[in-house]
């Protein structure tokens, strides 16, 4: 409850900064707020507690995927300098918009009460619809905007008309209320059909399939670093949020529910790296990367009672990895009118560091050892084999393979292809950003105990 008061706190404080036109003290004051706030998250890990008749319980799940999303804010916000330096007076809206989003995030994943939930997934999605449509003289960010709301708009209308029916089934809104009626002989039909209503809206978030159509072209319209925070931050506490609803609700995934939650991560997966394979333009290919990596979030759902640990170091590794790609993306694409891969064309050559970078990145995500990627999906499948679906691991293998493909697209693109532009100076922020992000990738891959054992 401490860190959701200190986020909000400290989003009214960079609009103070503004008002007293400190811009240039906004991004670091941030960074060291946010940074507090983080240390403020660990000290209240080991420290469960109820507030406001339980609409918002903080444990050790909460705590643990609310320092996730922190980290990847810091991250966010410090290359938010660079991006927004030709406007430097907005540069305090789009930092309080990503902090009030951030409380929107800590709110999804320490919720005890589905109003609160909804509240957190509002606050979330509102921030994102700004953010998408934040460049305004450019047509492609007008229009993410707007297919973006819509399509939000729609998810969060079943997401509510779910609610209602479990509220209509149960008589509360409180999720521990909710799970002791559960577990009672004689179920109205409605809470059931709530559960999968609240479930498709959640899928949405999430981008997978057949709930995908709106990523591609809101990834591909948005603003690069909104992008970024869409494909790491916004996913991330989707799949988070979706898992501790099914979790805390004891929504017992029925044989049938699982085969479904099965068939739709092959889905994911399968579709995802197949049109992954023919684009030419990064950030759509990153938005299919992304459809694919949903189906294996997915994965999860399988056995939800004990799968809190790998949901927590498979979207570590991934967001990780993500924020590591975009940060090199950013400073590639600054100047271009598109994300094409021609844009890298010889990075290898013309800055070998980057090129590096996002190579590691890209490796991680296909899941190549050393990587937390590899070990991620290598502790993801040994789940799921003990669950007894080895045909989901076998599709999930072959779509690994799938995904080297394209990320080699990119890869050869830098390293083998003459370099078609100079390059500016790499401004140290992007530097310092992605090698952190990467190296804490690594350091996730050699020692997976540190995030696996947290909830155990």
């Amino acid at each position: 409850m401490n860190t959701l008061i200190a986020i909000i706190g400290l989003g009214v404080l960079c609009l103070l900064f503004e008002i007293f036109e400190l811009r240039k003290a906004i991004v670091p004051v941030t960074i060291i707020g946010l940074l507090a706030v983080l240390g403020l998250n660990i000290s209240e890990f080991n420290s469960p507690e109820a507030y406001y008749n339980n609409m918002i319980i903080v444990n050790k799940f909460s705590t643990a995927f609310s320092g996730l999303f922190i980290i990847l804010t810091i991250f966010l916000v410090a290359l938010s300098h660079k991006v927004y330096e030709n406007h430097q007076t907005k540069i305090s809206d789009f930092i309080a918009i990503k902090l009030f989003l951030l409380a929107g995030t800590v709110a999804m994943v320490s919720f005890g009460n589905l109003a609160m939930f909804f509240l957190g997934i509002e606050v979330l999605s509102i921030a994102l619809y700004i953010l998408a449509a934040s460049n305004r003289l450019s047509v492609k960010s007008n229009e993410a905007g707007l297919k973006y709301f819509l399509m939000g708009s729609f998810a969060s209308g079943i997401i509510l008309f779910g609610i209602c029916l479990i509220y209509g089934a149960m008589g509360t809104f409180d999720v521990t209320e909710i799970s002791e009626l559960s577990r009672s002989a004689e179920l109205p039909v409605w809470f059931p059909i709530g559960i999968i209503l609240v479930t498709i809206g959640m899928f949405f978030k999430i981008a997978a399939v057949p709930f995908h159509f709106w990523a591609p072209d809101v990834y591909e319209g948005s603003p690069a670093l909104t992008t970024a925070l869409m494909s790491t931050l916004a996913k991330v506490v989707a799949i988070a949020t979706l898992f501790k609803l099914l979790n805390v609700m004891n929504a017992d995934l029925s044989a049938s529910f699982q085969i479904i939650v099965v068939i739709i991560s092959m889905a994911s997966m399968t579709v995802g790296n197949i049109m992954a394979l023919r684009q030419v333009n990064v950030k759509r290919m990153l938005a299919y990367s992304g459809i694919s990596h949903a189906g294996f979030m997915l994965m999860t759902l399988i056995s939800v009672t004990n799968a809190a640990g790998s949901l927590l170091y498979y979207t570590s590794a991934y967001a990780l990895a993500g924020i590591a790609a975009f940060s090199v993306i950013l400073y590639v694409c600054k100047d271009s009118e598109n994300e094409d891969i021609t844009n890298f064309h010889g990075l290898g050559k013309t800055n070998p560091l980057l090129a590096a970078i996002l190579t590691a990145s890209l490796l991680s995500m296909a899941g190549i050892p050393i990587f937390a990627g590899f070990f991620a999906k290598m502790v993801l499948f040994n789940q799921t084999i003990q669950a007894g679906y080895i045909a989901l691991v076998i599709v999930a293998v072959i779509n690994s393979i799938i995904s080297v493909g394209y990320y080699f697209k990119l890869i050869l693109a830098m390293y083998t292809k003459e370099p078609n532009e100079v390059r500016t100076a790499t401004p140290f922020v992007i530097y310092a950003v992605a090698v952190i992000a990467i190296v804490l990738n690594i350091a996730l891959g050699l020692f997976p105990s540190l995030v696996l054992d947290l909830l155990a």
